[in-house]
């Protein structure tokens, strides 16, 4: 009975010694974040913020842990060795779970500062689109690697674990043939990824036309592909689609894009003035970034006159609103100056001999 007691007095000293360690890793933990916070206060850089950030919640863990090991020789006086073995255990798996947290998160770090640095909301955001979608896809391919690595840190540090891979290893070959076969659409995809992110057919806000429909590319995933439609609707693609498919990037090279306007109308039309009416309307719009117009007579049949304007802006939603507005704008033009050329259909009635009206020609 004494024993016993004696026992429980000295488990509980230990017991009581951790949970101090804890607290003081935990204190310890305040004081540098709140001498953090200070520091970044002073400046202006984004890297101090996303440290404090990012590194809060790992922190929480890993430095009561640190604390903990420099008390964890003295512990064998306090606890019987099965209940050393759980200890030690547990925290080699915390100290595993805490490191893979902490590399994890400077992957996150990596990724806010890249973010300030090149911004995807300016107007020329090409190399900022880029660089944003291989920071998103290589944070999530390095947050998968750490994570399987460390559940196999975890199990290989038990031994009966150890034994069991030991022995699976003589069928591995066997064992990934089949996995591979029933995971090939998904060892596919993670493929996929992999070459999206280093040859980058696509980037994150790129314009694309995929399956008939026009939009954003705005999420990229490992495996599957968000577009965004025009009409606020999600289109989702696996992945591979925009390695196997052809697809439209309007924004492969730079945002810039030229816009093309229509306009029938009859041979009588001033191609001259319209074209000069055309420069005032682009010269005076806010959608026209002041490049490239031209205006082309592209076509004349037997009935009207084709003519095409063509005219250049920053990006697809600026030309959207300049075709509409030009468009607009030219046949009202057209309509209220010259009414007369709109398109029209000619009829020529011939007479017969007698002097009596013939047959009506069309043209």
């Amino acid at each position: 009975m004494d024993n016993f007691l004696v026992q429980g007095e000295s488990t509980l000293t230990g017991l009581l010694l951790i949970v101090g360690a804890v607290l003081v890793g935990w204190f310890l933990q305040a004081i540098l974040f709140r001498l953090g916070k200070r520091v970044a206060e002073r400046t202006s850089s984004v890297i101090d913020n996303a440290f404090l950030h990012r590194l809060k919640g790992p922190a929480r863990l890993l430095l009561p842990l640190i604390v903990i090991y420099f008390i964890m020789p003295f512990q064998d006086t306090y606890f019987s060795p099965r209940v050393l073995w759980v200890l030690n255990k547990g925290f080699s798996i915390l100290m595993i779970i805490s490191v893979a947290w902490l590399i994890i998160r400077f992957t996150y770090i990596l990724e806010d500062f890249l973010l300030d640095k090149y911004r995807i909301s300016t107007t020329d955001n090409l190399k900022a689109r880029k660089i944003y979608t291989q920071t998103q896809l290589l944070k999530k391919i390095i947050t998968v690697v750490i994570i399987i690595l460390t559940i196999a840190a975890i199990l290989m540090s038990f031994e009966k674990f150890r034994e069991l891979g030991t022995g699976l290893l003589a069928s591995a070959g066997l064992a990934g043939l089949v996995l591979g076969f029933a995971a090939q659409k998904t060892l596919s995809n993670l493929l996929a990824g992999f070459q999206i992110a280093i040859s980058q057919p696509i980037r994150i806000d790129d314009v694309v036309i995929v399956e008939g429909e026009w939009g954003w590319i705005e999420e990229i995933a490992l495996t599957y592909v968000v577009v965004r439609i025009w009409d606020l609707r999600r289109l989702v693609l696996p992945i591979s689609y925009f390695i196997e498919h052809p697809f439209q990037n309007w924004t492969r090279t730079s945002a810039n894009i030229l816009g093309t306007v229509y306009l029938y109308v009859d041979y009588t039309i001033p191609i001259a003035e319209i074209r000069d009416e055309l420069h005032q309307i682009l010269s005076a719009s806010q959608f026209w970034d002041g490049e490239v117009w031209r205006l082309h007579t592209t076509n004349a049949t037997e009935k009207t006159v084709e003519l095409r304007a063509l005219m250049s802006a920053k990006d697809s939603s600026s030309a959207w609103e300049l075709r509409c507005e030009v468009r607009e704008k030219l046949i009202e033009f057209v309509r209220s100056t010259y009414p007369d050329a709109l398109p029209k259909i000619r009829t020529q009635l011939e007479k017969s001999p007698d002097g009596m009206t013939g047959n009506a020609n069309q043209s």
